[in-house]
This record gives C-alpha cells, structure tokens and sequence, in this order.
C-alpha cells in the first residue's frame, strides 16, 4: 500500500482534539453535554461529503452511524468499527497539540515553554519505543484527546481512503462513532440493530498491537452514612461520627484489595470518592474483578459490610445503592473467538506483534458485545491518557488505519 491511505490523518486528529468534546458525569441528557453534539454533527457532514451512505445519528444512543457500502456481489459479514469522541475528566478546554518530528528515543521532551511539564524518560520509559517517530504530545495544560480521537481519526481515514479507491474490493462496513464513553454510559444505549453489523471493534485501545478481548467486571457503590453530631463534651454514648464508620466500613475490607496494590488477574476495592462530616459522610466504590463468582462475591462481602455496621449501631443508618457497570469481554466473546483472530491475523500479516493480556478496565466492546455483537479492542496508540501527559505516535496511528484496512481485506478473502 502506498501511503495515500494516510491522506489527511494528522490534520484530522489534530483538528478532532482541538474540538472540546469532555463529558459530564453530573448531566442526565444523552449526550451528556451538547458539545458533543456539534462534534457528531460535524463528523456526519464530514462523512457525508466522503459520500458514506446511510449517515445518521441514531435517536436511541446518539451514535453518529455511516455506511461504506459493500463493492462486491456476494454477501460478507458486516465489519463495524466504533470509537468515542467525548474526552475524561481532566482538562480539555484550549487543547494546544505540540508536535516532536524524528523523536530521537532519549531525549526528555518539554510540554509547555518553560519546561514546568515534561515527558521525561524515567517517568515514561514508553518513549524509548518511538525512536524516529512523529509525536503529537500536549502543551501541559490540557490532556491530548487521543483517547479517543486518534480512534476517530482512524476510522474515518479508513473511510475515506476506501471510498476514494473503489478498486480495493470490501464488504459492507458500518461506522459508529459515540459519545459519553467516559463516564460509563455511552454504550448503555447503542442500538445494534440499526449498526447492522455482524462483527464489530472499538478502536479504543492504547500503544502498537493491543487486541483487548479480557476485561473486568464491574460494579459501583455509592454509600451514606447518616451520622448523630453533638458537642464532644457530651458525646459519650450519643454521638455517631459518621467519618469514623466511613472508616470502620473501609477498614472492614481487605487490606491488599486495593488499586494500588493489585495487578494482572487480581480485583479490588477502590475508593476513589469520599467526602465527610460527623454529621454526614458519603462513599464511593469501584469494584472489579476478572472472575465473575469472586466478583459476585465481592459486592456480598461489601453488603454484609454494611449490614454488619448498621446491626452495630443499632438502627440503619448506612445506605447503599450498588449497581453493575459492565461484565467481562472473555465471557462474551467465548463462542464467537473468530473475531479475535482475524484481528490477529491481520497484525501478523503486517508484521505486527499482537499484544494480548486481560485488560484492567473496560470497554464499551464488552457491553456492546453482551447485547450481542462481538466486539474486541484495537489499539489506538494513545499513551499516558486522561493526563497532561497523554502523547500519541503518529506512525502508530497509521498501522492502526493499515490494520483496519486489512481486516477488511481478510474477511473478504475467508468469505469469497
């Protein structure tokens, strides 16, 4: 392949993250925020003039949904490719992309003018990889956006490279692009009958040759605590500080399950809010695990936690509201493992090494794929996200494209 597959890629992504996309956890309106929806107004005019077909925003979900019609005359699968285009929970406003061209691999990088941020090689020895690479870094004020712009910026590269070419021979391949991925509720609403595809990938994943297909399962608690605040001279038998049962309820669970003491297969506990007063105190838990009876466990040991506590003081005055978030991609995809290895045949075929471990987190794929569309991760080639320090090689970005390209390429061959 010549490089006119990556016509237009880096002025794409650098345009996409320079648009304000962050959602908001605080909204309850899909998407969360409306700047979302001018983005997903400009990517539909823009898949339009490509000349994609069937381009839509579904009223269900507010994916923007495009077409490339098939150029065959036998029926294939349908490939779906899905990306998000909303950005996390960390400043996004003004986003300045800084580009480094022929990255030496040593050197320190400056983010912003006065070197106050920097991507150093001992804080972020990934840099050694990019020897004579492209980098597209931030300025240190803002994040990057390459999670999940570069994603974004792929698919549609993809596209258009495709519809400028009908001389490469393809299926039929869906697109969608979704928001509030970040706050947990984008795929919640994805409408797999109007996306039509058979197979589908998030390109969502992070550095070269990721193929994601092991994820958590996942709960979240959100805890109160009704405490009794009386002065302390007379607290004796009457006060309930509502910070010190906080605590009692986190000392309750086990010591090592916790984020930042657990790697690989092992789950945890993880408060990542907590505010509290004698009078009131509020808690919130991530709970994950690759297994799913040690799961399931997990959220009955934090139940008796609670009930424990309550039978303690004597009345209930710790309440828990506890719901499941998404569950393990394994699991789903277990009968339909097909679609993992034709990503990772086409990773090998072009030279590729894929890069497969059970991931810590999740991906819209695993919700999508248990409403019944099989859908594992491709890299993206985002490094360091949701952070002033999230960078993206722009070489990696085009193996992604290249990646796309030949998974199209080999479905049509299997099923010829």
């Amino acid at each position: 392949m010549a490089n006119e597959q990556y016509d237009g890629l880096l002025d794409r992504f650098l345009k996409y993250v320079k648009t304000e996309t962050r959602s908001n956890p605080e909204s309850t309106t899909i998407p969360s925020d409306p700047k979302e929806t001018a983005f997903l107004n400009d990517l539909a005019a823009e898949l339009t003039d490509l000349g994609l077909t069937n381009v839509h925003i579904n009223k269900q979900s507010s994916y923007l949904m495009a077409t490339i019609p098939s150029n065959v005359d036998y029926q294939v699968p349908k490939i779906g490719y899905i990306s998000h285009v909303d950005t996390a929970d960390f400043n996004a406003h003004n986003v300045n992309p800084q580009i480094v061209k022929n990255y030496d691999g040593h050197s320190d990088i400056n983010l912003d003018p006065d070197g106050k941020y920097q991507l150093t090689v001992a804080d972020f020895p990934s840099l050694k990889k990019y020897q004579g690479d492209t980098l597209i870094t931030t300025d240190g004020s803002t994040l990057l956006g390459a999670d999940d712009k570069s994603g974004v910026a792929e698919i549609v590269t993809m596209a258009a490279y495709l519809m400028a070419h009908p001389e490469i021979k393809h299926g039929e391949i869906e697109i969608g692009l979704g928001p509030d991925e970040e706050i947990g509720t984008g795929a919640d609403h994805f409408d797999v009958a109007d996306f039509g595809a058979d197979i589908a990938y998030t390109v969502d994943a992070g550095p070269l040759g990721e193929l994601e297909y092991e994820t958590f399962n996942a709960a979240q608690a959100e805890i109160e605590i009704a405490g009794k605040d009386v002065h302390t001279a007379v607290a004796k038998g009457t006060m309930i500080n509502a910070i010190q049962v906080a605590i009692d309820l986190h000392d309750s669970l086990p010591a090592h399950d916790r984020a930042e003491r657990t790697a690989g297969r092992e789950g945890f506990f993880h408060l990542y809010k907590f505010d509290g007063t004698v009078d009131h105190a509020s808690m919130t838990y991530l709970i994950r695990d690759h297994d799913r009876q040690t799961f399931e466990e997990r959220k009955h040991m934090l139940e008796r936690v609670v009930d424990c506590l309550n039978t303690e003081l004597g009345e209930k005055r710790v309440t828990m509201k506890l719901y499941d978030q998404y569950y393990n991609l394994k699991d789903a995809l277990k009968d339909h493992m097909e679609v993992v290895a034709l990503a990772k045949q086409a990773m090998e075929e072009l030279g590729i090494t894929p890069d497969i471990y059970p991931v810590r987190g999740g991906t819209d794929g695993s919700t999508i794929s248990y409403m019944g569309l099989p859908t594992p991760n491709l890299f993206a080639g985002g490094e360091n996200m949701h952070s002033r320090f999230e960078y993206v090689s722009l070489q990696t970005m085009e193996k992604a494209v290249d990646v796309l390209l030949k998974i199209n390429e080999l479905n049509l061959k299997q099923h010829k």
